[in-house]
């Protein structure tokens, strides 16, 4: 089953991914880059992006990306990760002209409208989307039904080193350093906390930043679990915490919660 997204919530992401599209300060090169694109997708033009960009993108795209995870098992953080690389966060050439923000190629089952783009090969045929969410569900559609992802719905969920290794084995990128980078954006901007909210698990950071990854007993009494109808505001005034400061050690970049999302209270 796919859920599918209300007209006046997708609206609202394509009218926050356009406004941003038109502050973005970016430069591109158009001359294609051979071999460092993936056998599903292609990516050619280098785009310059801020790390506020990258913030937006997920803001914009994170709640599809989790409800992907819960429909069609592929973790968001995965997913998020994948947007980001393929579509230069959404500043990318076939993201901003076709909606097509994992560069997949049209193939022979493809009977929607198209655009030409230079990648491994001059002028090649890519999807054109009406809008961002319709390349998210063909993306999960994509992994989760082509017989050669198969073996990554065995790994674990919340896994994403194997995911992103498991991308590459299955043949879905020939850029040998697809995974590390995939893991890089993974791990700078969190985003293994989505899938966390999916499991419904607690989030601590990684090793890779020097935090402590168990979480003991003294920081599960600090732990709050989102209840219905909570928001930053009234959990920090519940609380008496600033906003900000619940934000900043929760490593949340926008005002979004969900319902059984644990937050670290200090």
């Amino acid at each position: 089953m796919i859920t599918l997204i209300g007209c006046t919530t997708a609206k609202s992401v394509i009218a926050a991914a356009k406004d941003r599209n038109s502050k973005a300060k970016t430069a591109q090169t158009n001359a294609p880059k051979k071999g460092a694109s993936s056998e599903e997708t292609g990516l050619t033009s280098k785009t310059y992006i801020t790390s506020d960009l990258i913030h937006g993108y997920i803001s914009d795209y994170k709640n599809i990306a989790m409800s992907n995870m819960r429909n069609f098992g592929i973790p968001a953080s995965i997913i998020l990760a994948q947007g980001i690389l393929e579509s230069g966060a959404g500043q990318g050439k076939l993201a901003v002209t076709a909606n097509n923000h994992f560069g997949i190629k049209c193939y022979t089952d493809w009977t929607g409208e198209t655009t030409l783009h230079d990648d491994d090969a001059s002028q090649e045929c890519f999807r054109k989307y009406s809008n961002p969410e319709e390349s998210y569900q063909d993306h999960a559609a994509i992994i989760s039904k082509r017989v050669r992802y198969a073996s990554l719905f065995q790994l674990p969920k919340g896994d994403y080193k194997a995911w992103a290794n498991g991308l590459k084995a299955a043949g879905y990128a020939t850029d040998a350093k697809y995974p590390e980078k995939l893991i890089s954006n993974i791990e700078r901007y969190h985003l293994d906390q989505y899938d966390n909210v999916v499991l419904g698990k607690d989030y601590v950071l990684h090793q890779s930043q020097n935090v402590n990854t168990t979480v003991n007993n003294s920081e599960k009494a600090n732990l709050y679990e989102v209840q219905k109808g909570d928001t930053l505001y009234s959990i920090s005034k519940k609380f008496n915490i600033s906003i900000e400061a619940l934000k900043k050690q929760n490593n949340i970049f926008d005002d979004a919660i969900s319902i059984g999302q644990s937050l670290k209270i200090e």
